[in-house]
């Protein structure tokens, strides 16, 4: 993953200065530096999970293990649970974007955040039995506690669109592809064991988020109203994640042993405001009036 983002990041710097070179051709054609145009824009919206994210979001942060007390001489493990309520399938999604337009091109990095969805615990503690080596409860019960299950995620796109309808019409729709990547943040319901796979060391979770990253791909239609410089714009569209398996206390978390495969697939609609700096060639226009 760190590959590819890498990867990504070079075609971007590699693209940037690939254009900014060609500035002194401008008298040749190939685009004018002084009609490049930079906006802003911020926007919100709601995001709908396609089936395989829903399974991934209400399993993997209630997934529970063995409780075990991180220091003292009693190693039994004890197990416990409580009920949770699930998470809803649709969530709030707020991004800002900050790009360069000219002529009808655009393009822009659109940064976006997920609002942290919580499912509450039910308690602040969970009462669990221990078990012998061959799984039978020696009749020993504790307490463990108990956290709120919550997750959020945010990332980055790198989008390209297109002004089908002409540089400056009043009304434009806006076809936009990109890719980028995405950041998972998940917290866990108590602190369960984790073991390793190759020592079998074993570790406790912790009351923190545990991370994982993906690639994205982003495709979005925005139909647009232009007044001068301001605009307000209705955008939907498609975002596909694949998540890592999630890292936690070093070890993998394989969420296939849960049945779930690590989809982050959204549809989404929103509304965003933005609004478009002169050009120079603008501002020279202007200093002459």
């Amino acid at each position: 993953m760190k590959t590819k983002i890498a990867s990504l990041c070079l075609a971007a710097v590699f693209s940037i200065l690939a254009f900014a070179s060609n500035s002194s051709a401008a008298e040749e054609g190939f685009y004018d530096k002084d009609h490049i145009r930079g906006f802003i824009s911020f926007g919100g919206d709601f995001r709908g999970m396609f089936s395989g994210f829903h399974d991934y979001v209400n399993t993997v942060p209630f997934a529970v293990g063995g409780l075990k007390y991180k220091s003292g001489s009693d190693t039994s493990l004890y197990y416990g649970s409580a009920k949770y309520s699930k998470f809803n399938k649709y969530y709030p999604n707020l991004h800002f974007n900050i790009g360069a337009q000219y002529k009808q091109f655009l393009t822009w990095f659109s940064i976006n955040f997920a609002i942290t969805q919580i499912s509450e615990r039910p308690r602040s503690t969970v009462t669990a039995y221990a078990m012998d080596s061959t799984g039978v409860p020696t009749g020993s019960t504790a307490s463990f506690p108990l956290y709120d299950a919550r997750w959020f995620n945010y990332g980055a796109d790198w989008m390209f669109g297109w002004k089908l309808l002409g540089e400056d019409a009043f009304f434009n729709l806006i076809p936009a592809v990109g890719i980028g990547f995405n950041m998972m943040n998940i917290h866990f319901t108590s602190n369960y064991v984790v073991t390793s796979e190759s020592n079998k060391s074993q570790t406790l979770m912790r009351d923190r988020y545990y991370s994982t990253m993906a690639a994205t791909f982003n495709s979005e239609l925005e139909a647009r109203l232009q007044f001068e410089q301001f605009s307000i714009g209705l955008y939907g569209g498609y975002r596909a994640v694949r998540y890592n398996e999630l890292d936690v206390e070093g070890e993998k978390l394989d969420t296939h042993s849960f049945n779930t495969d690590n989809d982050g697939d959204t549809w989404f609609v929103g509304l965003r405001i933005g609004w478009t700096f002169l050009s120079p060639w603008t501002k020279k226009q202007l200093d002459k009036i």
